[in-house]
């Protein structure tokens, strides 16, 4: 009788890939795909819509960016699991605009005449950073000793508080309302409460995959409501192409500023410290040993999407922590899940029929949905401060004087309208002045003298906010966040993604 080998369990491990490399039959992949989409949207798509809203974009301008949005978030995710090269974690990463660029960008481009002239400095800026991201990879995790978490944890509650007031001016009608009777109606407040407490509502008694839909629910139902009232416009949506291909600089040259550009800057080394977390986190979930060498490669993604985007009219990129804790919640671990999901996403971003209705969801309801993710990132901040000692003196200045200046742009408006353009652009925005104080003053306090520093333990880091994003993983800030929307945003490392973000 022939003899039948068995294999030992230990013997039959080795030759079975790692849960993150197995490939799934399509059916799941386009399923869990898909569910990577949904979880992933509402958070996706809020940065253009601010910052196109912000500049005084047209609808087509603005749908524009919504579906060159979606394109490169799904290039980038792709280009972030599969890897190529040196390039990309080779991680279930979905990669989105980071919400820690929002302020920054409106500052930039309203500090450049607004509208498109505005976007082309922006674009300016972003290529460059993305470049200046894929340079500097290497290197950035010997400098993670110089962002312990009081300058991390104040950063990302400065991104938050100083993202809420987009959100409540959205929710009071939008920036166009400005000096007219309509802003701040009743009306348009009812409708901003009224999906937020839709929101709260699912994520309170939602079961655990509607509530990581909580966001983008809230926004298709108060847009609904609205729309039965007769406060939502869909006219613009059935005169939309249904096909569409973003074409390269659509809006023109991009415009190289010295000054926007160190503000970009600032914003990317922000960005890499909350890619750096948001790899260690889904290292730990995943079970995936994670090194220097995978935060490079990630990095590098994140600075060849940046890049992308500044070519393809979109922004900056970065993890999105929502999804990262949807990896958590359904233990679905294969990257290539994340491949499929950044394929739906370039489907949908060349259909600008999509992006018209997303640029048709009424102010109010984007402010009320905006509110939850914002907040979320300064509440991620102050989670992250909680792992520093602030009873310690220096600790507790440094991030008192730089929630002050942080404030200052919003506060005093007049003191920055006498600045020229250019430093304005740097300046007038509260994110990129606290990060700057923040950075500066534990320069000084922790870093140039004999004292030591404490550092962040990654690997508990991500651990916590695993856990944390694993229970509700519709919250992102994602980031920035994710860092999220999210993301903030943001489940993880420091992220915003939007939901942060």
């Amino acid at each position: 009788m022939a003899r039948i080998s068995r294999q030992s369990p230990r013997q039959s491990s080795r030759h079975r890939p790692h849960p993150v490399d197995e490939l799934l039959p399509a059916p799941k992949l386009a399923l869990y795909g898909f569910q990577h989409v949904l979880a992933f949207y509402a958070a996706a798509v809020i940065v253009p819509v601010l910052l196109g809203n912000a500049l005084g974009l047209s609808r087509e301008e603005l749908v524009h960016l919504i579906n060159a949005d979606l394109l490169t978030c799904g290039v980038a995710s792709i280009i972030q699991a599969l890897g190529v090269w040196k390039i990309g974690a080779r991680l279930p990463l979905v990669q989105g605009v980071t919400f820690t660029a929002v302020s920054p960008m409106i500052a930039i481009g309203t500090g450049a005449g607004g509208g498109t002239a505005g976007l082309l400095v922006v674009y300016g800026a972003v290529i460059t950073a993305g470049m200046a991201t894929f340079a500097f990879a290497p290197l950035f995790s010997k400098l993670v000793k110089y962002f312990p978490p009081v300058v991390i944890g104040t950063i990302l509650t400065i991104i938050g508080i100083t993202l809420i007031p987009v959100a409540l001016q959205d929710a009071a009608g939008g920036a166009h309302l400005i000096g007219t009777p309509a802003y701040g109606d009743p009306k348009n407040l009812a409708y901003a409460l009224g999906t937020l407490l839709f929101i709260l509502a699912m994520v309170r008694i939602g079961k655990p995959f509607l509530s990581s839909l909580a966001v983008l629910l809230g926004l298709v139902v108060g847009t609904a409501v609205a729309w039965l009232f007769g406060d939502a416009d869909f006219a613009a949506v059935r005169e939309t192409a249904w096909f569409g291909v973003t074409t390269p600089f659509h809006f023109g040259t991009p415009r190289f500023e010295l000054l926007p550009i160190i503000a970009m800057l600032v914003v990317i080394l922000i960005t890499m410290v909350e890619t750096t977390g948001d790899v260690y986190a889904i290292g730990e979930i995943t079970g995936k040993r994670v090194g220097a060498d995978t935060v490079a490669r990630a990095l590098r993604a994140d600075g060849v999407a940046t890049v992308l985007g500044g070519v393809l009219n979109s922004f900056p990129y970065v993890a999105f922590a929502e999804n990262i804790g949807l990896v958590r919640m359904s233990k679905v671990m294969s990257r290539y899940v994340v491949v499929a999901a950044g394929v739906f996403m370039v489907v949908l971003g060349l259909l600008p029929k999509a992006g018209s209705l997303v640029a048709s969801v009424p102010h109010p309801v984007l402010g009320g949905a905006a509110l939850s993710m914002f907040g979320i990132v300064a509440a991620v901040g102050i989670q992250i401060l909680g792992k520093a000692d602030l009873r310690e003196e220096r600790n507790t200045l440094i991030l008192a004087v730089s929630l002050g200046a942080a404030l200052l742009p919003t506060t005093v408006a007049p003191f920055f309208d006498r600045m020229p353009d250019d430093v304005r652009a740097v300046l007038n925005s509260g994110i990129t002045l606290g990060a700057l104080t923040a950075i500066t003053l534990n320069l000084l306090f922790n870093v140039f003298t004999s004292r030591s520093t404490m550092e962040i333990d990654w690997e508990e880091h991500g651990d916590d906010y695993g856990e944390d994003y694993g229970q509700d993983p519709g919250h992102d800030f994602g980031q920035d966040s994710r860092h999220d929307f999210g993301r903030g945003r943001d489940a993880t490392g420091p992220h915003l993604g939007t939901a942060a973000r």
